[in-house]
């Protein structure tokens, strides 16, 4: 873990317990005097603090310098993602938070399964602990549409990852990007694009999509 989220981190005395405090002392085993890293992931703000004090039910730490440490990806993307089993999208999304995605919206396309619903709490906290660990900055944002159509109507410039002849390797300026649920999408789904906002892997391989998912985030952010 790279620091600890803590929302009142940046005031001059913090005193941890609970959760907080069983990690640091009895997973990581710190111990007075340790130094600690800790981020509200609000202000791009890494805060330094020293353990003062420990016991069995609290930790006590003090404020010793901060630092401007923004860590995110070089580039921009938003994915517009066709709702699967939110079990396979809370595999996934570790991954993708470390590559860097800087939002997913949550589409209910023609063949999503109108029973899944993703838990905005449980995706929260799984952001939260992957952020930790990879030293992100920032949390990814976490939105939903209706519809494709209602999606595009936000974000008329998007492209759609499907079978294309134009390879995504060569057509990566772009910002947003919708990747379907199994199945695809539909023919009328596809008529909301043009010709040249679809773009494909130069693969003949069938992808679930939450490993197109994934390529999308390498190839244009890594």
């Amino acid at each position: 873990m790279l620091y600890l989220y803590n929302k009142e981190a940046g005031k001059p005395q913090l005193i941890l317990s609970g959760d907080d405090h069983r990690y640091l002392f009895k997973v990581r085993r710190h111990k007075a005097e340790d130094v600690l890293h800790l981020r509200n992931l609000e202000d791009g703000l890494l805060y330094t603090y020293l353990i003062s004090h420990i016991d069995k039910r609290t930790v006590m730490l003090d404020l010793k310098e901060s630092q401007i440490l923004e860590i995110k990806a070089k580039q921009s993307l938003h994915i517009g993602w066709c709702i699967i089993d939110p079990k396979n999208i809370e595999k996934v999304l570790p991954s993708l938070n470390e590559m860097g995605v800087g939002k997913i919206t949550f589409i209910y396309c023609k063949r999503s399964q109108k029973s899944f619903k993703p838990d905005f709490k449980r995706l929260a906290k799984i952001l939260l602990n992957s952020s930790q660990q990879s030293g992100r900055s920032e949390m990814m944002q976490l939105e939903m549409a209706d519809d494709l159509h209602t999606f595009l109507q936000e974000n008329p410039q998007s492209k759609m990852l499907n079978f294309s002849e134009s390879h995504f390797a060569a057509n990566t300026a772009f910002e947003t990007i919708v990747v379907g649920c199994e199945g695809g999408f539909s023919k009328e789904e596809e008529t909301l694009f043009t010709f040249k906002d679809i773009i494909g892997f130069d693969t003949s391989l069938v992808l679930k999509s939450e490993s197109a998912i994934c390529a999308v985030a390498s190839l244009k952010l890594l």
